[in-house]
């Protein structure tokens, strides 16, 4: 019961060393310039939706990249078989293959010599290419599954490059390009909070390649190409020039009209072929294509011998700007789809910090508050811990190099609350154990150990919720789930340690005989003793849920959830406009465009419009044009009109958010049931998960009364509310498991009532506390994080109902079940039977 010198030297050091890496996050730019260099120096990255920036997630559309490697493949067969003087009658793609038809079928075999030199094995030595012969004198040529696996693999990393050197040409500070899962790229970019902008950058392929304009008679093969303004050009298929010869391009104005044009100039290699292309060609249009589009196709005039030239095509000074950029970045491997779009402006940015920061700061005064209301001077030191633990999650977020968004915000704020929990469970063992008549050193002693196990289970169900939500979530969801695991498992170092070291010095200090842990007040809302029949209640408490239940459930039927655009996709927008009064103009003028269902609410103190548009049918590129033609509208209704926050989300990325959010509860049920059939008897599993059940059904039926958005952030705040509902459980559970080891011819009845009464002190304070820490943010959050702390503050109440009146009679039922066929729940231990000892005293 003494504190080793050597513990709390090492305890002192580890908050010493989390103030230091947390103290960046409160120091100006001017002073952190100055900070010597062997101090933490690097605050925590502020995601888009609390600094404005753009996100998007490109996808490498597959089946085009597979489609133009066949297309090189049928060339390569053909100049193989031609270098062979190997005949044939047809190369043609289709179907995922090229078929080869020879001119003489006797040469079928001969033919898959020069064929072979297209196959590229791979580090396994498996080939990317298939070869086969079908019948005499025809051949097929397809990729392999591991080729195919290669090319996209390929694809993907040469994307990533390109990507880079095009987002470095605009200058975007501090962007965010990786690769998120096979065939995806995540990007984001500070501050750019133009997406149109962004989508043009990196949407477009940028393969840029010379052609001369030719008949329909002409023997390469003619293509009809149009230009910007809607004009036809008969463009020859054969490339005379690719524009993987460029070395440099610039944006600039034409000497004589003053027009903003792209200036190129091409390596020494290209420079030749470009003059002889030019001298051979006096007189002929010359077509200058990128991405299948003519952008301009001037007559060759004179040969050209410099090595460069100009392309005009009636740009904007903006597009020649990015033209020019695209252009010395380089050529993407395969087209690249936009399929999740989302931009926030820079001053909701600002606000949503403000209310952060404000909810945070409200939390932290109410619980402070009640703790010292509840505990007196000792609640101060759990006050203390509770502020060493928000800056060493600071700190953790600042060692990992993790991103604080505004859900993160939420998740510190909610583990304030979650945070005092152990310390409430702490506190009053420590208060049973002084009331059997202990010293208190040995109360505090005894009263840590008996809580240990109980505060490791509660915060292993929390964490189990939060590594799920990690796993299946995205985004900003995700920073919601590193501060809050970051919060559970500091809050074991914090309010444990760190809290028992500091009681035993005090106790110590001022030599203390007794603890008394009392109200400030000296009031208790569940005085000692207290003995309520909770399981006379069963049968009516049960009814009443079942009615809740029912009624929640045909909520779900109608009205139904008002799902979000993580989950039926769409658009939708934030928009700051200087005519609030004229709704239903921009309602009139925006159901004219043809785009569906279009919505629109107001904000705020009305000056903001929330506009939602249904997913547009033809896929991710008919959803980007739908934002083009949704923002034009809005600026001709009303020039002034700013977009504070844009989001995009495509039928293929909704419909993965919805899969893995379904997913991640019911794997969180079942990891819960899991894990409390083998802390406890399949009994309390049984209960618990009935009542998690009927827990997250009446979540639900809030989300389906008070019509809130049902999103992603909706998915965080039930598998938040699956984890702190098994916490609440976990706690009676512990107590009864505890007094059917030692009950000596009590019914199980008695000894559930007993272990209610027990914990009901620990069960009220503990929901008061995620209340308090909860409601800042359901009252100061804003509407983007309403979906998560309205319904999470129902949900704490309802969790707290549910684990006495619903768990308890489920247990009891099941347990009088077992009994009556001979078993029995947690036989009492043989010393225990004939122990003398005192039972713990209320």
């Amino acid at each position: 019961m003494k504190n080793s010198p050597y513990r709390v030297a090492v305890y002192l050091a580890l908050i010493l060393a989390g103030f230091l890496f947390a103290l960046p996050n409160v120091l100006p730019a001017s002073v952190l310039e100055r900070w010597p260099a062997f101090l933490p120096d690097r605050p925590v990255a502020l995601g888009l939706d609390l600094r404005g920036g753009s996100h998007l997630v490109l996808e490498v559309d597959a089946t085009a990249l597979q489609d133009e490697r066949l297309r090189t493949l049928a060339d390569d067969t053909r100049r193989v078989l031609r270098e062979a003087q190997i005949r044939t009658s047809g190369v043609s793609t289709g179907a995922q293959r090229v078929v080869v038809q020879l001119r003489e079928p006797s040469q079928t075999e001969q033919s898959l010599t020069p064929l072979e030199s297209l196959v590229t094995p791979g580090p396994d030595g498996r080939p990317d290419i298939g070869r086969r012969q079908t019948e005499a004198g025809r051949l097929e040529l397809s990729y392999t599954e591991d080729g195919l696996k290669r090319m996209l693999d390929r694809a993907v990393e040469q994307s990533l490059e390109v990507i880079r050197k095009r987002v470095d040409q605009v200058g975007v500070s501090e962007p965010t390009i990786q690769r998120v899962g096979p065939n995806r790229i995540l990007v984001q970019l500070p501050g750019l909070q133009d997406p149109a902008q962004l989508r043009a950058l990196l949407g477009s392929t940028a393969k840029m390649s010379f052609h001369l304009l030719g008949e329909e008679a002409s023997p390469e093969g003619v293509r009809q190409l149009q230009d910007a303004e809607g004009q036809q050009y008969p463009v020859n298929r054969r490339v005379v020039l690719s524009g993987d010869r460029l070395v440099d391009a610039s944006a600039g104005f034409d000497s004589e009209t003053r027009e903003p044009v792209v200036n190129f100039r091409f390596d020494r290699a290209g420079a030749r072929a470009f003059a002889a292309i030019t001298e051979a060609n006096v007189g002929r249009p010359f077509a200058i294509v990128l991405d299948d589009k003519v952008l301009s196709a001037p007559v060759i005039r004179e040969p050209i011998t410099g090595g460069s030239g100009q392309i005009s095509g009636g740009f904007t000074v903006q597009e020649a700007g990015t033209l020019a950029a695209l252009l010395r970045a380089g050529a993407l491997p395969a087209k690249l789809t936009v399929i999740e779009e989302r931009s926030v402006g820079a001053d909701l940015g600002s606000d949503v910090i403000r209310k952060g920061i404000l909810a945070g700061i409200g939390a932290f005064v109410f619980v402070f508050a009640f703790m010292v209301v509840l505990y007196g001077g000792w609640g101060l030191v759990a006050n203390a811990a509770l502020a060493i633990n928000v800056v060493l999650t600071l700190a953790g977020m600042s060692l990992l190099g993790a991103t604080l968004t505004l859900p993160g915000i939420a998740g510190i704020v909610l583990g304030i609350g979650l945070a005092v929990d152990a310390n409430v469970l702490i506190n009053e063992r420590i208060r049973e154990e002084t009331l059997k008549g202990k010293p208190a050193l040995t109360a505090i002693d005894a009263g840590f150990r008996r809580a240990y196990a109980t505060v490791m289970d509660s915060n292993v169900t929390a964490l189990i919720a939060t590594v799920l939500l990690f796993s299946f979530g995205s985004g900003p969801v995700r920073g919601f789930a590193i501060t809050m695991a970051l919060g559970i498992v500091i809050s074991m170092f914090t309010a444990v340690s760190v809290v028992k070291v500091a009681m035993l010095s005090i106790a110590r200090r001022r030599k203390l005989k007794t603890l008394e842990i009392r109200p400030l007040f000296g009031f208790r809302p569940v005085p000692d003793g207290t003995s309520i029949g909770f399981m006379r209640l069963g049968v009516a408490t049960m009814v009443v849920s079942a009615v809740l239940a029912l009624a929640s459930l045909v909520s779900l039927a109608k009205p139904g959830l008002n799902f979000g655009i993580d989950f039926r996709g769409g658009i939708q927008m934030e928009v700051a406009v200087s005519k609030p009064d004229d709704l239903a103009r921009f309602r009139a003028e925006l159901d004219t465009l043809g785009l569906g269902e279009v919505s629109l609410q107001t904000m705020g103190k009305g000056d903001r419009l929330l506009v939602r548009v249904e997913r547009q049918p033809g896929g991710e590129v008919a959803q980007t044009q739908a934002v083009e033609t949704l923002k034009a509208a809005m600026r001709a209704i009303d020039p002034a009109a700013s977009f504070e926050r844009s989001e995009v989300v495509g039928p293929k990325v909704s419909g993965e958010l919805t899969r893995a959010g379904l997913l991640a509860v019911v794997l969180a049920a079942l990891a819960m049931l899991v894990y409390i059939w083998v802390r406890f008897e399949w009994p309390f599993a049984v209960g618990a998960i009935a009542t998690l059940v009927l827990d997250v059904v009446l979540t639900l039926g809030v989300f389906a009364w008070t019509r809130l958005d049902f999103s992603l952030t909706a998915i965080a705040a039930l598998l938040t509310l699956v984890g702190y509902s098994v916490n609440d459980k976990v706690v009676v559970y512990d107590r009864m498991r505890e007094n059917l080891h030692s009950r000596r011819n009590r019914s199980l009845r008695e000894v559930i009532d007993k272990s209610i009464n027990q914990t009901l002190t620990r069960s009220l304070y503990t929901s008061v506390t995620a209340f308090l820490a909860i409601l800042p943010l359901a009252i100061w959050g804003g509407s983007a994080v309403a979906s998560f702390a309205v319904p999470m503050a129902f949900g704490i109440v309802i969790a707290a109902c549910t684990s006495v009146f619903v768990a308890a009679p489920i247990l009891l039922l099941l347990g009088d079940w077992r009994e009556r066929r001979g078993a029995v729940m947690f036989a009492p231990e043989p010393a225990a039977e004939g122990a003398a000892a005192k039972e713990p005293v209320r």
